[in-house]
């Protein structure tokens, strides 16, 4: 990546991985201002987890669909705590296992399974359900991991199939105990203290949106972010939620990663300097 940001304040709302975006702006010549938008909660779930872990023993060949990497870590975390860890491997080697991205192959992998089935890239839900197309799922056992939230597109897919579907919720996205720190990014938003606002997922932006909902500032964040921020989305289901809140996003890698967002921001701001000090 090619330093050309010249010292322009850029707003991140990663939280897990805020040091290695800070990093990438930092490297491109620009100011990093990471304000997480949110936090990950473990959901109390051995309880679940126990009942699921009893079917997919006695499942003929479940199909076992992990959405993200931090579920699939949770799952086995909790088959560990529970001492199930060598029956979920069992129910894997004997079914299927599916993975949306490539988080999730990489997680099952330090468990030693080698996913079956794989999203294609830009691994939206889209991908996942065109995945799961060519594999015969009625009346099988399909258990699917969630990420932060319910997949209702993923389960409506499923059930219309006729797939003996059990779902599986191990944590979920919240916003920040403290969200004075998300306030004040929207008000330097709102005054154009920010060159670029760049959002790593669709909850984000839809924290970003529900703070400023309470501080009677959604419509005039919407109308700034819109005139004078550029705005860059990791992938394509974080750019049509942020189209889906009034803000349609400047800036889209073709490769839903942080560095190819980088990289495709940076070239963005370079050329509207350019046009600037053209005109």
């Amino acid at each position: 990546m090619k330093p050309g940001l010249d010292g322009q304040r850029i707003v991140l709302f990663e939280s897990r991985l805020a040091e290695e975006i800070s990093g990438l702006v930092r490297r491109a010549g620009g100011v990093p201002v990471c304000v997480p938008a949110v936090v990950e909660r473990r959901r109390p779930s051995a309880p679940e987890v126990a009942t699921l872990l009893a079917e997919l023993t006695v499942a003929e060949s479940p199909v076992v669909v992990f959405s993200t990497g931090v579920g699939a870590r949770a799952f086995f975390d909790e088959a560990r705590a529970l001492g199930w860890a060598p029956e979920l491997l069992d129910a894997l080697a004997r079914g299927c296992a599916v993975c949306r991205g490539p988080k999730a192959v990489a997680a099952l992998h330090r468990e030693g399974v080698v996913s079956s089935l794989r999203a294609r890239s830009p691994y939206t839900t889209a991908e996942l359900i065109g995945a799961l197309g060519g594999l015969e799922v009625r009346r099988r056992m399909v258990a699917v991991v969630h990420y932060g939230e319910r997949s209702e597109a993923l389960v409506e897919a499923l059930v219309a199939r006729g797939a003996v579907l059990r779902e599986l919720l191990l944590y979920q996205w919240e916003l920040p105990a403290d969200t004075a720190p998300l306030a004040a990014a929207a008000e330097e938003l709102l005054h154009g203290a920010f060159a670029a606002a760049a959002f790593t997922t669709q909850v984000q932006a839809r924290n970003l949106m529900a703070v400023a909902g309470r501080m009677g500032r959604r419509e005039a964040l919407v109308a700034a972010l819109r005139s004078r921020v550029v705005v860059a989305a990791v992938g394509p289901t974080c750019a049509r939620v942020l189209a889906e809140l009034g803000v349609p996003a400047d800036v889209v890698p073709e490769v839903p990663r942080m560095g190819a967002m980088l990289d495709a921001l940076v070239a963005r701001l370079r050329s509207s300097q350019g046009a600037g000090s053209a005109a």
